[in-house]
């Protein structure tokens, strides 16, 4: 079944749902902000209904935000729109389809996206490549496999719907970005269970 199917379907109603842990969310904006200049380049996928990308525009140069949801994408657009917004470029994509010349991007963001994608190593690889010498990929990533084992039994079965779940520990995260010649710089965990929020560097 095609990825995009079940965030087809729940757009409209995701759109409208309030964010969970608003402290945690407003922490991981300022930290991000810490990294932006003026004149960067930035690169958000899998950025839902663009509520990110939108609470960035004014810190940076230019954002390329997409999803592989059209009806996300239309949302976010929406949002932008009623905003003035015109330094965030929405469009429908995904990070295996998007093509960026090597060494062009300053940062990159993957929220709450990395655990539902079945190549996340191919992904962060593509990501370093994008990005300048000094760059920095921004994730927020829930790592079950520290607190939910279950989940590798369960998984599968929601590849049947169109949504798939990737087990891993946050070790094997931070190796997974390591292992691709990133530095971690920045790692903060708003509780156990809670997503894992990592600012990597490409070293340079």
């Amino acid at each position: 079944m095609d990825r995009s199917f079940f965030w087809e379907k729940i757009a409209k109603h995701y759109s409208k749902q309030p964010i969970a842990d608003e402290a945690a969310y407003q922490k991981k904006l300022q930290v991000t902000r810490g990294y932006f200049r003026p004149d960067m380049e930035v690169l958000e996928f899998g950025c839902g209904t663009g509520s990110t990308a939108i609470a960035h525009s004014p810190y940076v140069k230019h954002i390329q935000a997409i999803d592989i949801s059209s009806k996300m994408i239309e949302i976010a657009q929406g949002k932008a729109d009623a905003k003035n917004i015109e330094n965030v470029t929405f469009r429908r994509s995904s990070i295996d389809e998007f093509s960026v010349s090597d060494r062009t991007l300053d940062a990159v963001l993957g929220l709450s996206i990395l655990h539902l994608l079945e190549n996340k190593e191919e992904v962060i690889a593509k990501v370093y490549k994008m990005l300048k010498p000094g760059g920095i990929f921004v994730t927020s990533t829930a790592c079950v496999g520290d607190t939910m084992k279950f989940f590798k039994v369960v998984a599968p079965i929601g590849k049947l719907f169109g949504l798939i779940l990737n087990v891993f520990t946050r070790k094997e995260l931070e190796d997974s970005l390591t292992d691709t010649g990133f530095e971690i710089d920045y790692q903060w965990q708003a509780g156990k269970g809670k997503a894992v929020f990592i600012v990597a560097k490409k070293a340079g």
